[in-house]
């Protein structure tokens, strides 16, 4: 990502769509909260604009999952990576295209950070995006009771994971 992405973040992450399963709908962000969230941090994430035929559509972010998040979701051990992803052009939803993004990511991953597992926590309502985690290959691991604040209300998460054949 670059200081020119600012836009697009926020015009995706305004949008109502968008917003209803990342971040919630009453978290729009504008200029300041993108710049905060996405280039002031000093976290440990990689932050990439998704581009589909030449066309930035989404986002999507990776990161080494720390000791104490292993030991909160029960693992003892391993190389483990979280991603998390959006595409904010809601044109490309049900195109295929989150597969094709999630499968790359994860591919990358094991390829080039050398992986063991991939890990997610989707809403439980969301469920056009378990499918498409489901058909990159993810299996549900458990359920993370009241795990995210979304709208204003705890939401149960599903713990999923993606292990290396």
């Amino acid at each position: 990502m670059n200081d020119n992405d600012q836009h697009l973040l926020v015009k995706w992450l305004s949008d109502s769509s968008v917003l209803e399963y990342y971040e919630g709908r009453d978290n729009a962000f504008d200029l300041n909260k993108v710049n905060n969230v996405f280039f002031d941090c000093e976290e440990d994430e990689v932050k990439c604009i998704v581009e589909f035929e030449s066309k930035p559509i989404g986002y999507v972010q990776y990161y080494k999952i720390d000791k104490i998040t292993k030991e909160n979701f029960g693992y003892s051990f391993g190389n483990i990576y979280g991603i998390d992803q959006f595409i904010g052009e809601t044109e490309y939803w049900n195109r295929g295209v989150g597969t094709l993004l999630v499968s790359s990511v994860v591919s990358f991953l094991y390829e080039h950070e050398k992986a063991d597992k991939v890990i997610m926590d989707p809403q439980v309502r969301n469920l056009r995006a378990l499918r498409c985690y489901e058909k990159c290959g993810f299996k549900k691991v458990k359920i993370l009771p009241k795990h995210e604040l979304h709208e204003g209300e705890y939401r149960d998460c599903w713990l999923i994971e993606h292990t290396r054949d």
